[in-house]
């Protein structure tokens, strides 16, 4: 498909987003687009004693990389010894299932009990809405690698770090990478969740929330885009990572 035909469906929704903004005639319902590029075309403007979107969003960014980069160091190792040996995966399976479909945010009353309002109880949040994802790929990862590399390599006596370094990691490396993908983008929906709360005084969240406080709707619509268009810059860089890296998976098919 080519590229411009991949604008209509966003020129659709502007056209239609301008349409419903004139006939609801209301700018704290439903701003006009133009009201929103405005904003966006001015992103390191203060906003209301606030910062500016982009001075929030780039706080955002590093609070996720705080918070993924420590679920992926604890996800990803413990995830290979679950998967690489049944007996840990037997005793622990259930604690994983136990707590996996708690909500990160049913989490905050307890993040704000250790950790009290600031940076630690946001990075906490982060950290456990993707380190789930990222451990239970991780396990299936393990769990998939053919067990003929695995007996052919011992064969030739590679054992230890060994099997691990030169045939375990690189065949589930396709699906871990994907756990990487998932979990970077439930941290991205959790720092902005977190960010929302009380007592909290920057990111983009934050942002968003303050200007609703202040009637300024068409900040709120700027921030949700900003949010958007990271996430997706973000995936983009995920998919071309494993397009580039991980082509052998598609011939192994």
């Amino acid at each position: 498909m080519r590229w411009y035909l991949k604008l209509l469906p966003i020129l659709f929704i502007l056209l239609i987003w301008q349409i419903a903004s004139v006939l609801i005639n209301n700018a704290f319902i439903l701003p006009q687009p133009l009201s929103v590029a405005a904003v966006l075309s001015n992103p390191t403007v203060d906003i209301l004693g606030s910062g500016s979107i982009f001075d929030n969003a780039i706080l955002s960014i590093w609070r996720v990389i705080l918070g993924f980069g420590l679920a992926v160091l604890c996800a990803v190792p413990f995830g290979i010894i679950i998967g690489r040996y049944r007996l840990i995966e037997e005793l622990v399976n259930p604690v994983i299932q136990l707590f996996r479909p708690i909500p990160p945010l049913a989490w905050v009353p307890l993040a704000l009990a250790w950790f009290k309002i600031g940076l630690a109880s946001i990075v906490f949040i982060i950290f456990i809405g993707s380190f789930f994802p990222v451990l239970i790929n991780t396990i299936d990862g393990v769990r998939r690698v053919n067990r003929t590399w695995i007996e052919t390599a011992a064969i030739y006596g590679a054992k230890g770090w060994k099997l691990l370094a030169y045939v375990i990691l690189p065949a589930s490396a396709p699906i871990i990478w994907t756990g990487l993908r998932v979990g970077f983008g439930v941290a991205w929906m959790c720092v902005v969740a977190a960010e929302m709360l009380p007592g909290t005084t920057s990111g983009i969240g934050y942002l968003i929330m303050y200007s609703y406080n202040w009637g300024q709707v068409q900040v709120i619509v700027a921030g949700m885009i900003v949010i958007g268009v990271i996430g997706i810059g973000v995936d983009v860089v995920f998919r071309a990572v494993e397009k580039r890296k991980f082509q052998w998976q598609e011939m192994n098919r």
